[in-house]
């Protein structure tokens, strides 16, 4: 193993203790119980499977057959969850022909970061993701069965459905992904329309038929955002069927992966081959999927996501041990924003398998771990595809110095993009901060300027178009951590800054909210924590002084002479915005939430 994986590796085991050996001690005791139809009352047992067919009735109490729960994340308003709307009726399916049954054990809601962008409704997405794991423990807390099917993709749904399924650690758990849309317009072509339309170069129409032409079928968009990282942290944490996660929803080969999906569970059921998820997920598959999203330039959202799913499983990590993995792990992919490529072409250059290969081979992950598909991460290095006769099979990678025929996508770990990965730490007066470097122009690793301080994103936007930007600056906007407003992603601000930018400008952004997983060549010091609301040092700052952000030596710093600073007050959030940020479209519904979350750093939990 490479010195610095296993260094962190074992400060994470030791730190987690005091909570991993209580957590795996509840794990055991609940899966020593009896069957759920052995244990419940007869009422109880009834009222489960008052609906189900006679035949199936008959399989699960007398034949005690297998018993699966589903829990789905399907509506029609999400391109990438679409798709599921079928997959019920084929995990049946094969349930029936394998002796087992089957029930959709709950729905939980899932909401399009896309739809929803710069947009009141964005300030309830981070929260949806706890509100997503505790629809699946409503789902899976009618307690009759024997494993889960957990169907979800997008970007809080995935962390979500994990989240819940962890504290259900007793049973094995397959996730089951959808795949990506077909290739549309190009993602670069896209961001030139943005920032087009951002300068009223062209119009709405204009725009708009660009936006369709990239987001134009079912399947996850294209680009690699939360999504599609949440994707390649599955894969290598070993939660899905091997190569399933890039694979169209409707290629024959996707309904195939499906119904693996069914009999890969049924393999991990008490008795033959148990594993449960609460034992799979340890603090190694917890790192493996930290260094996957570091050697891809990942969504930085997962830097708060994985804080929140490790903890779930008793498992504590954070930001200096992502850093750290982060200077030891090579960047081996770029795709969209980190480069042009999709993650369709991302799969055709190799995808999931060819990087997680190439880690394994250089001792960067731990390949002796659990996963669902029985055989170790090494299963997960193989392509899956159907032989003549439909069956499943995977296939090896070709060698590295043969499969890429666009070393533009993916390279070999002897020759990677970086030789450290595409996130980092920021440290300084200002707080604590994350900044994905992996896009950024390396003559923009380094930006001092004087700030101009917002308190809202709408404020920044009016600003530009009033044409007072047009200058070197740091944008401080602040007052959208998760206390203040749920901590929306301000991805509606990337076309400006990344105009000014393109005029010559040195830009740069600071904020205590979150950015998309599109995140990209603007660089972006994010999730400052402590927020500004909770009297981090945000609310310090005025419009005047210089802001040094170096994402080299990771420092995060207002260059203001120590005393000044410390005879500062710090600004407050006005009673008409704090009014705005708690009412409106379901915001009040989730005031519990803003009160009693945790900082960024530690995942944003609510449910401590």
């Amino acid at each position: 193993m490479n010195s610095t994986v296993d260094q962190v590796t074992q400060r994470i085991r030791e730190r987690s203790a005091p909570l991993r050996q209580p957590y795996l001690a509840r794990v055991a005791a609940a899966a020593q119980r009896p069957r759920g139809s052995d244990r419940m009352g007869c009422a109880n047992v009834a009222h489960a499977f008052a609906a189900l067919p006679p035949p199936d009735k008959l399989r699960i109490v007398a034949e005690r057959a297998p018993h699966i729960g589903v829990v789905t994340a399907y509506n029609d308003m999400l391109s990438a969850h679409q798709p599921y709307e079928g997959f019920p009726a084929v995990i049946r399916d094969e349930a029936h022909q394998r002796g087992a049954t089957v029930q959709v054990a709950g729905g939980v809601p899932a909401m399009c970061d896309g739809v929803t962008q710069g947009l009141p409704g964005m300030e309830l997405s981070l929260f949806s993701r706890d509100t997503i794991a505790m629809g699946t423990a409503v789902a899976l807390t009618h307690d009759v069965f024997d494993a889960a099917l957990l169907l979800g993709v997008c970007d809080k749904i995935v962390p979500g459905l994990l989240i819940g399924a962890l504290h259900f650690g007793h049973l094995p758990c397959v996730f089951v992904p959808a795949g990506p849309m077909s290739t549309g317009l190009s993602n670069h072509a896209k961001a030139t329309v943005r920032e087009q339309f951002a300068q009223g170069l062209v119009g709405r129409d204009e725009l708009l038929r660009s936006e369709s032409a990239s987001y134009h079928g079912p399947g996850t968009c294209t680009f690699y955002g939360t999504a599609n990282s949440n994707q390649m942290l599955l894969e290598a944490m070993g939660l899905h069927v091997p190569g399933a996660a890039f694979v169209h929803p409707h290629a024959e080969l996707r309904e195939t992966l499906t119904r693996e999906a069914v009999r890969t569970v049924l393999g991990l059921v008490k008795n033959r081959q148990y594993t449960p998820i609460g034992q799979l997920v340890d603090e190694r598959v917890i790192v493996n999927a930290m260094v996957a999203l570091l050697a891809t330039g990942g969504s930085t959202n997962h830097l708060i996501h994985w804080v929140a799913v490790a903890r779930a499983a008793g498992i504590l990590i954070n930001w200096t041990d992502f850093a750290e993995l982060s200077h030891a792990t090579p960047l081996l992919a770029r795709v969209y924003p980190n480069g042009s490529a999709d993650v369709n072409q991302f799969q055709a250059a190799g995808g999931p398998g060819y990087v997680i290969r190439e880690l394994i081979d250089t001792g960067l992950m731990h390949a002796d771990v659990a996963t669902v598909s029985g055989g170790g991460l090494r299963d997960y290095t193989r392509l899956p595809q159907r032989d003549a006769a439909g069956a499943l099979r995977w296939r090896d990678l070709p060698p590295a110095a043969t499969i890429n025929t666009d070393a533009d996508i993916v390279r070999p770990a002897a020759a990677p993009f970086s030789d450290h990965g595409g996130l980092a730490l920021l440290t300084g007066n200002l707080g604590r901060a994350v900044i994905k470097t992996s896009a950024v122009p390396a003559d923009r690793h380094v930006v001092e300027a004087p700030a101009i301080v917002f308190d809202t994103q709408e404020a920044l936007q009016a600003a530009f178009k009033a044409g007072e930007l047009e200058r070197d600056f740091v944008a401080v906007v602040r007052f959208q951590g998760p206390h203040a407003n749920g901590m929306p992603e301000l991805h509606k601000l990337t076309p400006p800054l990344s105009v000014l930018q393109g005029k010559g400008f040195k830009v740069a952004l600071v904020t205590d909210g979150r950015m998309s997983g599109a995140s990209g060549k603007v660089p972006a010091a994010i999730h400052v924590s402590p927020e500004a609301l909770a009297g981090g040092p945000l609310a310090k700052v005025c419009t005047g002084d210089v802001i040094r952000v170096d994402s080299n030596a990771g420092t995060l710093q207002a260059l203001v002479d120590a005393a000044t600073w410390a005879a500062r007050e710090p600004a407050v959030l006005s009673d008409a915005q704090r009014d705005i940020n708690a009412h409106g479209l379901g915001r009040e519904l989730f005031g519990g939430m803003r009160r009693n979350v945790l900082t960024a750093e530690e995942g944003a939990v609510t449910w401590l």
